[in-house]
């Protein structure tokens, strides 16, 4: 297997700032390239924050000029980031929560949120999903938060031949050992490398448990956050053997 490094953004969003967002994930990024990062995912609407109040007031459509600094960022370091927004297709669509996919080659790929939490429609509509990232011999999924909590969403994946699995969330303190157990399962039934970014502090109302993690195809726990915060949560994979640690985001 090549060499791949793969990293979970568990950042704290600004309610509503996304020019502050901006900020603080370009700083995510210039640190996770500097750990060699290629791939970096950030939590469920890092953007704004999970605020279903304030998000058709915020969503863009994905080609928005206001993420041209994060794109270049992408092209400068050249890194693959993830990232949270809500999205609508054209003036008074519907609004989607959505996993903007900024390349290393100026592209940009959308996912959206398949799967609403009980609630989430009166803001969001439900979105389409997306197609996998093609890495070398990795296919990697990707999720937002609900997404994961229907079984049959990893599965799908798995038959289409993904070993990653990588998650935007946001997972309170009473979600987090149902939640987290349910992706360790999955990593170990799927044989997938399981990547979960979660908020790195309230949002939206919720008190985020931070943690994020990433467990290998095994179930074993690669790396995760020890509490909640701006933290990198950054797995290694050579020679075919994973390795990980964390690292706190100072602001």
């Amino acid at each position: 297997m090549t060499a791949l490094t793969l990293a979970a953004a568990q950042s704290i969003s600004i309610a509503g700032d996304v020019p502050a967002n901006i900020t603080r994930h370009l700083a995510f990024m210039r640190v996770a390239a500097e750990q060699g990062v290629q791939l970096l995912v950030f939590p469920e609407l890092s953007l704004t924050g999970y605020e279903p109040s304030l998000a058709a007031a915020l969503a863009i459509d994905p080609e928005d000029a206001v993420l041209a600094p994060l794109r270049a960022m992408a092209r400068e370091l050249r890194i693959t980031a993830v990232v949270g927004m809500p999205i609508r297709s054209a003036p008074g669509a519907e609004v989607l929560i959505g996993a903007l996919v900024l390349a290393p080659d100026g592209s940009l790929a959308v996912y959206s949120k398949q799967h609403l939490h009980p609630g989430e429609d009166v803001a969001f509509a439900p979105g389409e999903g997306g197609a996998a990232l093609e890495w070398g011999n990795d296919r990697i999924a990707l999720a937002v938060c609900a997404d994961f909590s229907h079984p049959s969403h990893p599965l799908q994946a798995a038959k289409y031949g993904a070993n990653i699995y990588a998650a935007g969330v946001l997972i309170s303190e009473n979600g987090y050992g149902p939640d987290s157990t349910l992706l360790q399962g999955y990593a170990a039934e799927h044989e997938m490398v399981v990547l979960m970014a979660n908020h790195g502090g309230s949002t939206g109302g919720w008190v985020s448990a931070g943690r994020s993690a990433i467990w290998a195809s095994d179930g074993c726990l690669i790396a995760s956050a020890s509490g909640v915060g701006d933290v990198l949560v950054i797995a290694r994979r050579e020679g075919g053997y994973w390795s990980g640690q964390q690292r706190v985001i100072a602001f």
